[in-house]
C-alpha cells in the first residue's frame, strides 16, 4: 500500500458521518460515550472512531450549527489516560535501517524500521509522513489538541528497533527535529533546540529511545545524554540462554545484566520488554523466567510484556508451518499473566501486556488485544490485585497532601542500592515518587565498566543518583490549576528533600539528577546547576555528634 493510499484510508465516509452525528446527539442527551457508540455499528463492522465524532464536532461548531462545547470534547476525549499519568506520550519512528538482530519473532517489512508492521498505528503515522521526525511531531500534536489532550508536557518516545545502530549524526538531527516541532520554530543546533524547549510551550519531560543490550557502552551513554535521553527500553525477551540462542537473539543474559547496570549507574529509567511463548518456552519455564527479572539483579523500572505473535513476516512462521512452534491459546496467556502479576514489585510500571499489532497480521494463536482487562477480571475472580505503579496510580483523582503517606522502599538490584520513595493514600494509591539510586562501593565483576562510565561522566562521582521524580495527576496546562490536583502540592519538592536526607545518611557528597531538556528549570529553583551532562547539588552533611 503507497502513502497516498494510506492518507486516504482516514477519509470519512458518508455512513460513518451520519452515525457521528446521531451518536453526538445522544451523548450531548447524557447517553454514555461508548454505550452509544456501541449502539450504532458500521455496516462494514467496528464502530465510529472517536476521532470522528471530534471531527463532526468541530464542523458543527464552524458551520454555526452548534455552540461551542469543551465539557462534551472532555467526555469523548480519547484514552484520557495518556495524560492522567502527568505527561502526553508522542511516539515517532525512525527511518528503515538494518539491525544487527535476527531474531526468529521479528517480522521485516523493508519499507519500515525491523520489528514494525505498517498497520501498527504509529508506523502508520511515520509512513504517512515519510518519516520525517518534524512532521511526525507536529501532526501528533495537532491530534492530541483535537481531541482535547493538554500538550504542555511531552514525553517524545522515539522508536525503530536499535536506535544505536543509526549514526550518530542522524540521531542528533531527528532529535533536533523532534524538538523544533515542539517548539513550533526551526533551529540551527541541537543545543540551540534544547535551550528553547526548556521553556517553550510544549516542554519535552522524557526522552526514551529503545535499543539492544549488547549496543549498551559507556561512551553511547553519553552521546544519549548530549541528546537528552533519559530513559532507555531494552529487548530483553527471556532471561535463558539457551532460549535466546534458540531465537536468535544474538546476546545473552550477560549482556542485558551489565547494560542494566552501567543504564542504573548512568542514572537512566530502565525499560524492559519480556516475551512468553518464545521457540522453546512453555508456561511453565515462563513463569520461572519472569521471576529472574527482580531475583537475578536486573529490576526494571518499567517492564512491556510481549507475548510472541505468530507473524508471516517473520522467520518463525517456517518453523509453526514445519509443526516445531505452537503459539499459546487466549486462555493459556490470560493464566501465565494473571499467574506472574502480582509478583511484580511496587516499584515497577507494567506499561502493556500486549503489543498492539492488528489481527489480521496474526496467523495463528491467541487474537485478543484486551489482555489486560482479561487479566485483571481474572485476578479479580481469584481475589488477587498487582500493585504494579500503573495499577495504583491516583491518576486524575483529587488528593490532599497532608493525608498522604510517605514510604522509603529499598531493594538491590546489580550494583546498587535502589530506594522508591513514594507518597501513597491510606488504600494504597500512588501520588507520586522518586527513584534514587546509590550505587555500591562494593567490587563488581564490571568494575572496568563502571571506571569508564567515570571518566565519560565524571560529575557522577560520589553522587547519589535521582533517575526520576514523577507526579501524578491530570496533566495541565502550563498556568492552569486544579484544586487537588497532586502535581500543585509540592510533593515533588518534598521528595527531593528526602533523597537527599538518604543520600546525606549514607554519606554521599552530592545528588546528581538526570533532568530532561523540558524540567532542568524545575531542578533549577530547587538548588541543582548544570554540569556536563547532568544537574548537581552539593549535599550537606550530618553534623557528628
Amino acid at each position: 500500500m503507497d502513502k497516498k493510499s494510506w492518507r486516504n484510508a482516514r477519509d470519512y465516509s458518508e455512513e460513518q458521518l451520519q452515525i457521528a452525528g446521531t451518536v453526538l446527539d445522544e451523548i450531548q442527551n447524557g447517553a454514555p460515550v461508548m454505550k452509544s457508540v456501541r449502539s450504532h455499528p458500521l455496516s462494514t463492522g467496528g464502530y465510529v472512531a472517536k476521532h470522528t465524532l471530534v471531527y463532526v464536532y468541530h464542523q458543527r461548531v464552524n458551520s454555526g450549527a452548534q455552540k461551542e462545547n469543551p465539557d462534551l470534547l472532555t467526555r469523548i476525549r480519547m484514552k484520557p489516560i495518556r495524560s492522567l499519568s502527568g505527561v502526553s506520550t508522542v511516539t515517532v519512528l525512525t527511518e528503515p535501517h538494518e539491525c544487527p538482530g535476527e531474531c526468529l519473532f521479528c517480522p521485516d517489512d523493508q519499507d519500515l524500521p525491523k520489528s514494525y508492521l505498517r498497520e501498527e498505528p504509529g508506523a502508520a503515522r511515520a509512513f504517512q509522513n515519510d518519516f520525517d521526525p518534524f512532521l511526525q511531531v507536529q501532526s501528533r500534536l495537532e491530534s492530541y489538541q483535537a481531541i482535547g489532550h493538554p500538550i504542555d508536557k511531552i514525553e517524545l518516545l522515539i522508536l525503530g528497533g536499535s536506535w544505536s545502530a543509526y549514526d550518530e549524526s542522524y540521531r542528533e538531527w531527528f532529535v533536533k527535529r523532534c524538538l523544533d516541532a515542539m517548539n513550533g520554530s526551526d533551529s540551527d543546533t541541537l543545543e540551540e533546540a534544547q535551550i528553547r524547549n526548556q521553556s517553550t510551550a510544549s516542554r519535552n519531560v522524557g526522552l526514551v529511545v529503545e535499543t539492544r543490550p549488547d549496543t549498551i557502552t559507556p561512551r553511547e551513554l553519553a552521546h544519549m545524554r548530549r541528546l537528552g535521553v533519559t530513559k532507555v527500553q531494552m529487548g530483553a525477551q527471556s532471561f535463558d540462554d539457551a532460549i535466546l540462542k534458540l531465537n536468535c537473539r544474538g546476546h545473552g543474559v550477560k549482556e542485558t545484566l551489565d547494560a542494566c547496570a552501567l543504564l542504573r549507574a548512568a542514572g537512566f529509567k530502565i525499560v524492559l520488554h519480556w516475551m512468553p511463548n518464545l521457540m522453546g518456552a512453555s508456561p511453565d519455564s515462563d513463569r520461572e523466567d519472569f521471576g529472574k527479572m527482580w531475583s537475578g539483579g536486573f529490576c526494571p523500572d518499567e517492564i512491556k510484556i510481549y507475548p510472541t505473535q505468530l507473524l508471516r513476516e517473520a522467520p518463525l512462521f517456517r518453523y509453526w508451518q514445519e509443526g516445531k512452534y505452537q503459539p499459546y491459546t487466549t486462555q493459556q496467556l490470560i493464566n501465565l499473566l494473571a499467574d506472574i502479576k502480582p509478583s511484580i514489585p511496587i516499584y515497577t510500571r507494567v506499561n502493556r501486556v500486549i503489543r498492539d499489532i492488528p489481527a489480521n497480521y496474526i496467523q495463528a494463536g491467541s487474537l485478543r488485544s484486551s489482555l489486560r482487562q482479561d487479566v485483571k477480571k481474572e485476578l479479580e475472580q481469584r481475589g488477587q490485585r498487582c500493585r504494579c505503579i500503573r495499577c495504583r496510580e491516583i491518576r486524575g483523582n483529587t488528593v490532599e497532601a497532608d493525608q498522604l503517606i510517605l514510604d522509603d522502599f529499598v531493594y538491590h538490584p546489580a550494583d546498587a542500592e535502589e530506594h522508591f520513595i513514594s507518597y501513597t493514600t491510606a488504600d494504597d494509591r500512588l501520588a507520586g515518587y522518586l527513584r534514587l539510586s546509590l550505587p555500591s562501593r562494593e567490587p563488581s565483576s564490571r568494575a572496568e565498566m563502571r571506571a569508564e562510565l567515570n571518566r565519560e561522566m565524571p560529575e557522577l562521582q560520589a553522587a547519589g543518583l535521582i533517575r526520576e521524580v514523577h507526579i501524578y495527576g491530570q496533566s495541565l496546562e502550563v498556568g492552569s490549576e486544579k484544586a487537588g490536583a497532586a502535581q500543585h502540592s509540592g510533593l515533588g519538592t518534598h521528595l527531593l528533600e528526602e533523597a537527599e536526607r538518604i543520600a546525606a545518611s549514607r554519606g554521599f557528597q552530592k545528588l546528581a539528577v538526570i533532568a530532561a531538556i523540558g524540567t532542568s528549570l524545575y531542578y533549577q529553583k530547587r538548588g541543582f546547576r548544570k554540569e556536563h551532562l547532568y544537574m548537581t547539588k552539593p549535599i550537606a552533611q550530618p553534623s557528628e555528634g
